[in-house]
């Protein structure tokens, strides 16, 4: 009886470790899979500051990968604000320390042809090292009507990047 109870237990360990995360909504899920195209799985937000792990495969130990973090800008930088209020983007970054996108979800700013929730203002922020300036003017593209949203989005995105760095990502050439 013994042997048939530990039998179940790890049966339903191994079921239960390929379900998603039972805390991410179906919308939440489609949006770090755009952030972490090939992740495997995702934990539920958790942590200080707070935040998704992204993990890939399954390594020699048994052990997911983590791969990277996603986090929310409004809960790291709660008081970066645009033009009419908060802006939300759901933000990734690799282990390396650059971004591997951006999700703007939400926001009350003005729409113009150049504004936060644009493909091509997301897409600048690809692959960009979380050590860079993050100027507007000078790497990030901005339009002088929307330089206030843009500027508080692009702050917002970098300093939230670089707090989850700070807390747990391993500086380049430490390891």
């Amino acid at each position: 009886m013994r042997h048939a109870n530990l039998v179940l237990l790890l049966a339903a360990v191994v079921v239960l470790e390929g379900q998603p995360s039972p805390d991410l909504n179906p919308t939440l899920r489609g949006q770090l899979e755009q952030l972490f195209p090939t992740a495997t799985a995702f934990s539920s937000k958790e942590g200080a500051p707070p935040h998704f792990k992204a993990y890939e495969g399954i390594s020699g130990s048994g052990e997911r990968t983590i791969t990277g973090y996603a986090f929310w800008t409004t809960e790291l930088e709660p008081l970066e604000r645009g033009y009419d209020g908060p802006i939300q983007i759901l933000v990734g970054v690799d282990l390396s320390g650059l971004l591997t996108g951006i999700v703007v979800v939400r926001h009350h700013e003005p729409y113009g042809y150049f504004s936060v929730d644009t493909p091509e203002f997301a897409t600048q922020f690809v692959r960009k090292d979380i050590r860079e300036r993050f100027r507007v003017g000078d790497d990030i593209d901005a339009i002088s009507t929307a330089t206030l949203t843009v500027t508080a989005a692009t702050r917002a995105v970098r300093n939230a990047a670089r707090r989850i760095a700070r807390q747990f990502l391993v500086p380049s050439g430490s390891q």
